[in-house]
């Protein structure tokens, strides 16, 4: 548990904004999927619900999404030393300005109280559980969802703050258990952490319009014990003070997000025997299924990844999941030799024929990671193939990309960035998980609603050294 104060100076919003905060990627969820899906919003105290995710309710709202609210305590420990006032007072005006801030952001719904103590979630878990578990139990019957388009927004799990941590991990495991998606919004993180803090790379950011932004100002003012003094005597102090309250005018909200695990009789990975059955099984119906050679979004997106490869011409090139062969075609172009794999057999025949009349051009079916091809290699694509890994396959992968990447060679990932029914990953993670585990340079970055683009380059500790030794 990381210990502060709401009096500690914390890291102000400057440094966050310097840190590379506002450059996060973006939710990959558009309007039609968000109104289309049932969410579940869970608030330690009151406030949380309008600091940490007030533009997404905003939101939510507009587009007349599935709305439930759970409030777990009503805050009325926020002042313990208030000669002016008391828990149960405080308790009273709390829930007033709670109902108040959501009629800013989220006016047509209703909302739950499940009268816990404030600061005593830890020993009410199993009700905290229960409570959350019958919310989305209603939000699956009401009209009959499968439970990836149902998602938990909850306070980050390691906040900092203990009902924080309590009812996010909760709504981790409640998430994780039956399949739906997880939201977690960070409130005290932004006081006690700093940019050199690992946790928020791999988090995405909702951007907020001016009318959303609007409405969350509107509820988080709502919030009156706690932006403004109860009184000018010792103990009646401020809660939230400006400068904490920077964190949160963004315009744009921060999320890190778990996608909606496979759902039941969905493939539960990327297991030799499925990828095989499952995308011939996809390539038997349709010759293209994925339209790579009419589609001008796949014609527009082979040609800047092809314009993203740093190098000219490459001596051994491999990729990964090639398909029907189509990137394969001009990759295999570049360089002295070329391999294509991919677990399906039926697409392999169809890139084994577009690649016939490059005599450096080969195909292998094989199942990566499970599988691996021989040989080094200084290009390796990996394009619309990490998010049918497992995490801990992906970790595999990555692990054989870096034994058979040669000194000074380029990675190049591109990955559509929206969820995929029935998979556990999806482009952002993919993305997020390549840099985190490998730590390479970043040499090229593209990042649009869409897809994400991106090349790494292995390190090259000779030249590395003939370079320092020429300064």
């Amino acid at each position: 548990m990381v210990n502060f104060t709401h009096n500690d100076p914390g890291t102000g919003e400057h440094a966050w904004t310097a840190g590379g905060l506002p450059a996060l990627p973006e939710l990959p969820l558009d309007a039609a999927e968000l109104a289309g899906m049932a969410f579940v919003i869970l608030a330690a105290h009151p406030d949380d619900e309008s600091l940490g995710a007030g533009g997404l309710l905003a939101r939510l709202q507009a587009l007349g999404a599935d709305v439930r609210v759970l409030l777990a305590t009503a805050g009325e420990a926020s002042h313990p030393g208030s000669p002016t006032t008391t828990p149960e007072h405080l308790s009273a005006v709390r829930l007033r300005e709670f109902g108040g801030a959501l009629a800013h952001v989220l006016p047509d719904s209703g909302w739950h109280y499940l009268v816990l103590p404030d600061g005593q979630l830890a020993g009410h878990r199993e009700e905290v559980r229960s409570a959350v578990q019958q919310a989305v139990t209603d939000a699956a019957a009401s009209p009959g969802r499968p439970a990836e388009r149902i998602t938990l927004v909850a306070p980050y799990r390691h906040d900092g703050h203990p009902d924080h941590e309590v009812l996010g991990s909760v709504a981790a495991e409640v998430a994780g258990a039956g399949g739906h998606g997880l939201l977690e919004y960070p409130i005290w993180y932004w006081l006690w952490a700093g940019p050199a803090d690992p946790a928020w790379q791999s988090w995405l950011r909702l951007p907020l319009d001016r009318a959303e932004q609007q409405a969350k100002a509107a509820a988080m003012d709502s919030h009156t014990s706690q932006v403004r003094a109860l009184s000018g005597q010792p103990g009646d102090e401020v809660l939230l003070p400006p400068a904490f309250l920077q964190h949160f005018e963004r315009p744009f909200e921060t999320f890190a997000w778990q996608r909606p695990a496979a759902a039941a009789g969905a493939p539960d990975g990327y297991a030799a025997a499925d990828a095989a059955r499952i995308f011939d099984a996809v390539h038997h119906r349709e010759d293209d299924p994925w339209q790579y050679t009419t589609s001008w979004y796949e014609q527009r997106k082979r040609s800047l990844t092809l314009a993203a490869l740093p190098g000219r011409d490459y001596e051994a090139g491999l990729e990964i999941g090639c398909s029907i062969g189509t990137l394969s075609v001009d990759l295999a172009q570049r360089c002295r030799s070329f391999l294509a794999v991919d677990a399906s057999g039926t697409a392999l025949a169809h890139a084994a024929e577009r690649l016939a009349h490059l005599p450096a051009a080969r195909t292998r079916q094989l199942t990566v990671p499970q599988e691996w091809p021989e040989g080094s290699f200084d290009l390796i694509v990996v394009s619309e193939v990490g998010y049918y890994l497992a995490p801990a396959e992906l970790s595999e992968l990555l692990a054989k990309v870096k034994a058979a990447l040669q000194p000074g060679g380029t990675l190049a990932l591109c990955h559509w960035r929206h969820p995929i029914s029935g998979w556990e990953l999806d482009g952002d993670s993919v993305h997020a998980a390549a840099r985190r585990e490998l730590g390479w340079a970043d040499a090229g970055l593209y990042r649009e609603r869409d897809f994400l683009l991106e090349v790494l380059i292995a390190p090259d500790d000779a030249a590395d050294s003939a370079q320092e030794r020429g300064r």
